[in-house]
């Protein structure tokens, strides 16, 4: 394994896809991804060449012997057909979050990896920031009483992004990670179409009964930010920790992570924690919708 290389291809060149093509093309010195190359990149927009990558079609991606791996950065609604076609080809896939905008299809593609023992990765670099790990110290060993997490931002074309339970999926990822299982107790939308103005609020339960909210708030303008308010037995934490700036950037970390697993270099007991994390964000993603999506119980 020391000298093996993996040949990769980025699909889709919009942010994250770019900062992909930047990442392969200078990887950390003496990292996994120094087992990493580029061979080009697929975009529905004739683009020629980024920097030295060049653009191949998706024939070519899917047939190329020299291709191992794919980079799966489209926009959400098509991630599951990119995944299913590039493990149907016998490649390796990272994609971006979320894998899919249903639990069904998640677990299928994932069933469909182990088949052909292939690495299916999912970025989740909401994990790897600095403020998260600090926050997560800050959190690790006291007892939960109840918690919000509340997110804003800009409006998104839910036609490409999907429901908010699953574009937003970052924030529910946080609290597992945070605070174990949880149960959806109850989900609500409030959409203003003339507004373009969309909030999603869910009340979950962890496994001690304890009630936690989340708020996935969306309008024109409003700033990307996240508030959080979680009450311990020992007191409230509404700020972040204060968190040094990460040396090595979030995509970086995450491409590392996924050549450590090309490379056979993660263990088991992550993979299988890892896996259930995934699945089961997106298993409580379609609950969310669904509870949102019922015809409004008339009382009479």
């Amino acid at each position: 394994q020391i000298n093996k290389m993996f040949g990769t291809v980025v699909v889709g060149v919009g942010i994250a896809g770019l900062a992909r093509i930047r990442d392969l093309m200078n990887p950390m010195p003496s990292s996994p991804s120094e087992h990493l190359k580029l061979f080009g990149f697929v975009s529905r927009r004739s683009l020629g060449s980024i920097n030295e990558a060049k653009q191949i079609s998706l024939e070519d991606a899917l047939r190329s012997k020299e291709i191992h791996a794919a980079f799966i950065s489209t926009e959400n609604r098509s991630h599951e057909e990119t995944i299913r076609m590039f493990l149907e080809a016998g490649k390796h896939v990272l994609v971006e979050y979320p894998m899919a905008l249903s639990a069904k299809a998640a677990h299928e593609l994932w069933e469909m990896a182990e088949q052909k023992g292939n690495v299916l990765h999912v970025e989740h670099i909401e994990l790897m920031s600095e403020e998260y790990k600090q926050l997560k110290k800050e959190v690790a060993g006291k007892d939960l009483v109840k918690g919000t997490l509340h997110f804003t931002g800009d409006v998104l074309d839910e036609n490409k992004t999907g429901f908010p339970a699953f574009s937003g999926i970052a924030r529910l990822t946080w609290l597992i990670d945070l605070f174990g299982d949880l149960t959806v107790t109850s989900a609500t939308r409030e959409k203003q179409k003339d507004k373009n103005y969309s909030r999603m609020t869910v009340h979950f339960q962890t496994a001690n009964n304890k009630p936690l909210t989340w708020i996935e708030e969306r309008g024109p303008g409003m700033r990307r930010e996240k508030k959080i308010n979680f009450c311990f037995t020992s007191g409230c934490l509404e700020d972040f920790p204060q968190a040094p700036r990460s040396a090595v950037g979030l995509f970086m970390q995450d491409q590392n992570l996924f050549a450590k697993k090309l490379l056979g270099q993660v263990s088991k007991e992550e993979l299988a924690a890892e896996k259930w994390r995934i699945l089961r964000c997106l298993d409580l993603a379609e609950v969310i919708q669904q509870h949102c999506e019922e015809p409004e119980k008339i009382c009479s």
